[in-house]
This record gives C-alpha cells, sequence and structure tokens, in this order.
C-alpha cells in the first residue's frame, strides 16, 4: 500500500472515530449527564474501582457523597449503573422492562457451557419459549405439586438435625439441593458427595466474577467438562430407572413420558433440560444462603424464637408436624420469611438488566447497552422503608391492627420480565423449613467449656453472585421428647 493510500485510510479510520465520539458527546449533552460515580482513568475506566467484596455497601456509600440513588461507572466504554433506591429500580425494572429486559451476550458463558441458563440469556425468541415453559411448569399453582417433596426432605433434615446438631449448615445444603434434584429428576440426593454435587460445585467455582476474569482457558474448559457431568450425571439416572420401570415422577420424567408416548421436539426436549438445569442451579444457591441467615437469626434473637414458637403452639397443636395448609394461619412465621430474605438478601446486587435503547432517569443519561443492576442490599436496608434496618425484627411487616402488611415482595427474587422463574418453589421451601425447624428445635448461641455463651459475628462471604453467612456455631436441641418422637414417625412415613 503506498503512502497516499494509507493516509487515506488512516484519515478515513479517524474521522470515523472521532464523528462517532462527537456524535456521542452531542448526544450525551442533549440528554443529560451520567448518573455521579468514581473518576475513572482513561481507557480502562473503573477497572480497579469495581467492588468485589461487600458490593451492595460500597455502591450504597459511593451515592452518599452525591446525594444520588443511582451510580455510574464504565470499564473499557461498557457503562454499568447501579440503583441504590427501591423508586428507581421499581421504575426502571419494572415500568420500563420493555427496554429494561436484556441481558447481555458474554462469550464466557458460551466457554463454559452455560447457555442452557435461562436467567443468562438474551431477550430474545429463545428466552421468551422457555419462560412460557417455565410459567407453565413453575407457576404458583403447578409449584403446589412439589409440596410434598418438600416435606419430606424437610423432615429428613430434621433428623440430621437430631442426629448431628453441629453441622446444621451441610444438612441445610443437602436440604435444598435434594428438592431440586428430586422435583426435577426423581433423583434421590442423600449427601454432599453425592457425584453430581461434586460436579456441579465444581463447575460452579468460575462463576465468581473476579476468577472469570483472571482464570485461565484451560481452567474454564475443565468447568465445562464439570457442567457436562453435572447434567449427564441425573439423566443418566432417569434412563436407568425408565428400563428398569422404576420411575419417579417428577419435572423431567414425566416430560420424558409424554414424548415416549405422544411425542415432542427436539427443541421442546432441550428446554425442559434447560428448565431443570437451571433451578437447581438458581433455587439452590438462593436456599443455601437464606437457611443460613434463619439459623443465624434466631440463635441471636431468642425472643423471635419464642413468639413463632407459641404461634406454632396455638396454630398447629404439639402432636403433629406443620404443613403448608398451616401457612395461611401463621402470620408470625410468614413475617419471619420476609425478614429473613430482608435482612441479608442471598443477592446483594441483583442480576443485570441491559438497556435496549437510550434512556433519561431522574434527570441522567443512561445509554443503549447500559448494564442496570438493582442494589438489593441498599434498598432492603433503607431506615426510611425500614427502621433499624441492621436489626432482624420481623414485626416490622405488620400493620397496627396486627395484619400482615403489602410488603411481601422478595427482591432477591429478581424484577420485572427477569424475575427468577423458581420464585414459588423457592418460597415454599424457606417457609416449610423455617416452621419445621422452630416447631421441632431450641436455637441458640453455643457454650464454651466454661458454660458462656460464644457470640456470633455477623459477617457473611461474598461468593460470586451470593452471599452466605460466615461459619458459626449455634445449640439445636429438640424442644421436647415429643419433638423428638415426631421427627422418627414423619419419617418412617417414607420408607
Amino acid at each position: 500500500m503506498g503512502f497516499n493510500a494509507a493516509c487515506f485510510v488512516f484519515g478515513g479510520l479517524l474521522y470515523f472515530l472521532l464523528h462517532g465520539i462527537n456524535q456521542r458527546f452531542i448526544r450525551r449533552r442533549r440528554q443529560g449527564p451520567y448518573p455521579p460515580g468514581p473518576k475513572g482513568w482513561p481507557i480502562i475506566g473503573n477497572w480497579y474501582d469495581v467492588p468485589i467484596e461487600q458490593p451492595g455497601r460500597t455502591y450504597l456509600d459511593w451515592g452518599k457523597p452525591y446525594n444520588s440513588d443511582m451510580v455510574h461507572t464504565e470499564v473499557f466504554g461498557q457503562h454499568t449503573v447501579v440503583v441504590n433506591s427501591r423508586e428507581i429500580a421499581d421504575e426502571l425494572l419494572e415500568k420500563r422492562a420493555r427496554n429494561t429486559s436484556g441481558r447481555q451476550y458474554m462469550p464466557i458463558t458460551h466457554l463454559l457451557d452455560w447457555d442452557y441458563n435461562i436467567a443468562l440469556m438474551s431477550y430474545s425468541d429463545e428466552w421468551r419459549k422457555h419462560r412460557k415453559a417455565c410459567q407453565q411448569h413453575l407457576n404458583r399453582d403447578a409449584a403446589r405439586l412439589f409440596q410434598p417433596i418438600q416435606i419430606q426432605k424437610t423432615h429428613e433434615m430434621l433428623l440430621g438435625l437430631l442426629h448431628s446438631p453441629e453441622n446444621f449448615e451441610a444438612h441445610s445444603r443437602v436440604l435444598s439441593l435434594a428438592i431440586t434434584m428430586d422435583m426435577m429428576y426423581g433423583y434421590q440426593l442423600k449427601t454432599l458427595e453425592d457425584p453430581v454435587v461434586s460436579a456441579a460445585e465444581r463447575a460452579l467455582e468460575i462463576g465468581n466474577p473476579l476468577y472469570s476474569i483472571t482464570g485461565s482457558l484451560r481452567t474454564a474448559l475443565e468447568s465445562a467438562q464439570w457442567t457436562a457431568q453435572m447434567k449427564r450425571i441425573p439423566l443418566d439416572d432417569i434412563n436407568r430407572r425408565m428400563a428398569e420401570g422404576s420411575v419417579t415422577p417428577s419435572l423431567l420424567t414425566q416430560f420424558l413420558e409424554k414424548k415416549a408416548t405422544i411425542g415432542a421436539s427436539a427443541e421442546e426436549e432441550k428446554i425442559m433440560k434447560n428448565v431443570a438445569y437451571t433451578v437447581y442451579g438458581a433455587a439452590s444457591d438462593t436456599t443455601i444462603s437464606a437457611t443460613g441467615t434463619f439459623f443465624y437469626a434466631m440463635a441471636i434473637s431468642p425472643d423471635v424464637q419464642k413468639k413463632a414458637q407459641a404461634e406454632i403452639d396455638r396454630v398447629v397443636g404439639t402432636n403433629r408436624l406443620p404443613d403448608f395448609t398451616d401457612r395461611p394461619s401463621l402470620p408470625y412465621i410468614e413475617a419471619i420469611y420476609r425478614e429473613v430474605m430482608r435482612f441479608c438478601p442471598p443477592l446483594p446486587i441483583g442480576l443485570m438488566h441491559t438497556l435496549a435503547e437510550d434512556d433519561v432517569c431522574g434527570g441522567y443519561f443512561i445509554p443503549k447497552g447500559t448494564q442496570v443492576f438493582p442494589n438489593i442490599w441498599a434498598i432492603t436496608h433503607d431506615p426510611n422503608t425500614y427502621k433499624d434496618p441492621h436489626i432482624f425484627q420481623p414485626e416490622r411487616f405488620f400493620n397496627e391492627d396486627g395484619t400482615l402488611n403489602d410488603d411481601h415482595r422478595v427482591l432477591a427474587y429478581g424484577y420485572g420480565r427477569r424475575v427468577c422463574v423458581g420464585k414459588y418453589v423457592a418460597s415454599s421451601t424457606m417457609w416449610i423449613t423455617i416452621v419445621s425447624v422452630l416447631a421441632c428445635y431450641n436455637i441458640g448461641k453455643a457454650k464454651d467449656e466454661h458454660g458462656n455463651e460464644i457470640e456470633i459475628n455477623d459477617e457473611y462471604v461474598d461468593s460470586g453472585l451470593i452471599q452466605f453467612k460466615k461459619p458459626f456455631k449455634c445449640s439445636i436441641t429438640p424442644r421436647s421428647s415429643l419433638s423428638r418422637k415426631l421427627i422418627e414417625e414423619a419419617l418412617s412415613e417414607y420408607k
């Protein structure tokens, strides 16, 4: 290429670059400034500012000097806005859901073989088909079909607490995983040493945002192999049981039986399998996190626990274990569930919503392609909405006349059209866990060798998107000999 031609090409590229920057600047000036945020560096922007630990608290603190409920960052040209208030989150993610329901495509998703995850799919026809299947099989009414499984697995956890209460965290994890595996596949998971658990944990380890950035290609490919194994093991189990004629009813077995009789397309089969994979990953993590918060809250809130147990004894009695028919008659238990999900939301920062078009909110310009994240921790700890937000207080969910108020939304389940597909199942699992444990056990602080109570720290550990209570010790003892008898008798029904 001659000198003149090279100059022509370079000049053309420079023109288009400057023209694009100029048009972007003009568009921004016409529609307003970006929301405030920390000043970034050239090119890399706020690369070094984006918080990995305690993101909810950090983004809230960033907004305070500007008196702003929105915080803006930019990394390598990618705009991000974090919303710290309920009002703006509702405005952008609920009322303007048509423009804010997107998900940005991330190549790492395909590399890790996570294309199955409905929560990560872009706002497309494929996502709509998956969403329709979820609405059909996981809606409020359909979720009731899984209640017998949730009750049985909860009773199994109660027995585990009877034999080894010090392992309450492990029992909680088994409970959450066992429920989703049974509901989706009919797979009977009993311990954390199950191969499907090992495969899932190894596959999801890459989910930490920092790990995704710094991990090697070899590690990513290894994670994809674990993902494939996580998906294959329960399917192999289904095929084996179908061949033996010993199928356990589940979402996927019912579909495969339907396919064998009246047929189903390859696309329908793919969608149903993706629904099962997604529910296993999404519902289990949030429930494990929330269950840890429940045990912690009960250990430090004896008055709340006594009040809840008094309600259970009055409504359910002491001659049987609670079931889902009791839920409407146990408002204080419902308030405890709401407070658990508020006190420490499993997702401090909600999943991203990507703008399809330019928008303006609160006088600030939010360009097309911006990633918008709701700061769930900030919203659920707003002192203007929740007095003394750092205190565990179920009473905040009652009206003056003693009835439950209308603050029933669990923000950890998401916003708008991207709300969690398994929220009804997750809600039922948490409720039956809370009421069953409180019906049978007293939870308190553990004691040292001198009989002194061991204080429990209030620290949480961020693990990618989900935060978990830092491991702690507590005392879990049966409320009475009758409680012990009820647990043992309940398990005998399933033999």
